[in-house]
């Protein structure tokens, strides 16, 4: 009985920590570094062009989930990567993770195609995040395995707490007089910036461009967040490295200078010409000088706003629910269907529905959200509608809160009539009319889509996404029922950014999540709902920011805190 009641209020405390802003409970966040040594090497002409993915571990499923991957490096067995893995750290909480790490030939980003018992496959590794963060100077190196019979090599994971420095600053450098390292041409010349630890050791943090055939490169603006480059120690030393870049990977090493965002600050001057210096070659050479020059040509600095920064400033999200009502369901009448209206507890679409807009209505001042409805027959001539109002209003489709969405859907499902096909085009074109409306950063619109299964109009539906991705506007689809929902995945566009004739979406503005990885096996609705909705409102506010910065809309002032103090007086 006891252990009944603490599983109720874990439960509960799982739901009221939830922080809808950061979409996580508050954690200090810490930057994992990867790099590997000494990796198997499966290529037959040229080396392994290594990945890294990151899996995670459910706390309840324990199932693997992918959390993100480093870059792909070409023609290497020691690795540096410079894309960074950003996560929560909670001291009170086990947090299992693996590092899987591919050899990538392929273009493909499906990682089905490179399974673990493939020529591709470079081994693997488990540990803590805690194990990390609790290694010597938070550097964690540990042999890879998975290959029965074979020496993988190793992985260095470096974990730092992220300071809370906003700025970006965005640099160009430009070289005079550098040496000279190709036989039949000039050099090839990148550079490489790293960030000094507490322990002594370099981190790297951003790679330039190649700029081919020339002793006198001038690279193109690069952003950067000044946490990356220091940490928010402007007198940490930051070095750069200057090589000429080779196809095989055998980067040529021209030279280094350091400095420090302190003097990076300084901007444009003498202070920020940088002799590159190869100290092999000064030990070698008594007249060596240097190996050419470096001068910052700029560098300007802007404060990264946040999501917050925006609501604060009274940027509203409008919600739109899109529901299915395909006949894929099921009669709503009998059991086995998933829009079966059971007294005694929600079905998979109120869940998915309850979830999502009780987070997102906290960002809305009038909770009216419309409510739509598509794959039906309507009364009272059976016209198929791909666009309906749930309330049976097109006038006015809106509903008041979460509850009146509830019930209009529930009214809709004893008027309506289930039949098809699975259209999605229509309502995301619905909500994108009046996402089009705003240009100024006060709105931005979120809708759900929530469904049973195969999308019938793929490519009305991927021109859609396309056009909307130029507006305030995200899309979530929560998959309900045992489908497959493999095109789904495809519109997710996480790994492939979606495309219409030919043209890219600006942005990735779909989240896409089947509801029944997120059920819990104890019946736990309650810590079903809280898990759904931390899943699918995580990419919210980076796409909104996203958006934000793609039209140089900065968060209004926020706005004066009201006092009850202001009483009138009238002069005597």
């Amino acid at each position: 009985m006891e252990g009944d009641v603490m599983d109720k209020l874990e439960a509960m405390v799982a739901v009221c920590d939830f922080d809808p802003i950061t979409g996580s409970i508050p954690a200090t966040k810490v930057e994992i570094t990867v790099s590997c040594r000494n990796l198997l090497d499966r290529d037959t002409f040229s080396k392994s062009d290594p990945l890294v993915v990151l899996y995670t571990q459910g706390v309840e499923t324990k199932q693997w989930r992918e959390f993100g991957r480093t870059e792909v490096i070409d023609n290497t067995l020691n690795p540096d990567f410079v894309r960074k893995y950003i996560l929560d750290y909670f001291f009170e909480e086990k947090q299992n993770l693996r590092f899987d790490v591919y050899d990538v030939d392929s273009k493909s980003p499906d990682l089905a195609k490179h399974p673990t018992d493939s020529n591709d496959f470079l081994g693997q590794v488990f540990c803590t995040l805690g194990e990390i963060v609790g290694s010597p100077a938070s550097r964690l190196e540990k042999p890879l395995g998975g290959i029965p019979g074979k020496k993988c090599g190793t992985i260095i994971l470096s974990a730092e707490e992220l300071g809370n420095c906003r700025d970006c600053a965005t640099m160009q450098f430009c070289a005079n007089k550098l040496d000279k390292k190709d036989f039949f041409g000039k050099s090839d010349p990148f550079m490489v910036f790293y960030r000094s630890n507490e322990d002594g050791t370099f981190t790297i943090c951003h790679k330039t461009e190649v700029v081919k055939n020339t002793l006198n490169p001038v690279w193109q603006p690069f952003t950067i967040p000044v946490r990356a480059l220091c940490n928010g120690d402007y007198e940490r030393t930051i070095k750069a490295e200057i090589y000429d870049w080779d196809r095989d990977g055998s980067h040529d090493f021209i030279g280094e200078f350091t400095s420090s965002y302190k003097e990076l600050c300084r901007g444009h001057s003498q202070f920020n010409v940088y002799e590159v210096v190869n100290a092999k070659k000064k030990i070698k050479k008594k007249r060596y000088i240097n190996s050419g020059t470096v001068s910052l040509l700029s560098l300007s600095v802007e404060s990264e706003h946040t999501f917050l920064d925006y609501i604060k400033g009274g940027t509203q999200i409008h919600f739109t629910v899109a529901i299915d009502f395909t006949a894929s369901n099921g009669n709503p009448s009998q059991s086995t269907s998933l829009h079966y209206m059971n007294p005694y507890q929600m079905n998979a679409y109120a869940m998915a529905l309850k979830a999502v807009g009780e987070i997102i209505q906290d960002y809305d001042s009038d909770k009216m959200f419309p409510a739509l409805g598509f794959g039906a027959k309507l009364p009272p001539d059976g016209t198929v509608s791909h666009e309906f109002p749930l309330n049976g209003n097109v006038e006015n489709p809106y509903c008041n809160g979460m509850e009146g969405i509830l019930e209009a859907y529930h009214q809709s499902l004893q008027t309506v009539q289930l039949y098809g096909p699975t259209n999605f085009a229509p309502v995301i074109n619905h909500v994108a009319r009046y996402a089009a409306a705003v240009h100024d950063g006060s709105q931005y619109f979120v809708l759900l889509i929530i469904t049973d299964g195969v999308i019938s109009d793929m490519a009305q539906t991927k021109e859609a996404i396309v056009n909307a991705a130029k507006l305030p506007m995200s899309i979530i689809i929560v998959g309900v029922g045992q489908a497959e929902f493999d095109a789904m995945v495809e519109l997710d566009g996480d790994d492939i950014r979606i495309s219409s004739r030919g043209k890219l979406a600006e942005r990735d503005i779909v989240q896409f999540v089947p509801f029944r990885d997120y059920m819990d096996r104890t019946g736990n609705h309650v810590l079903s709902m809280a898990r759904l909705a931390k899943d699918v409102l995580a990419e919210i506010p980076d796409q909104l920011i996203s958006y934000m910065k793609s039209r140089a809309i900065k968060p209004f002032p926020t706005p004066p805190a009201y006092s009850p103090d202001h009483t009138q007086t009238t002069p005597i």
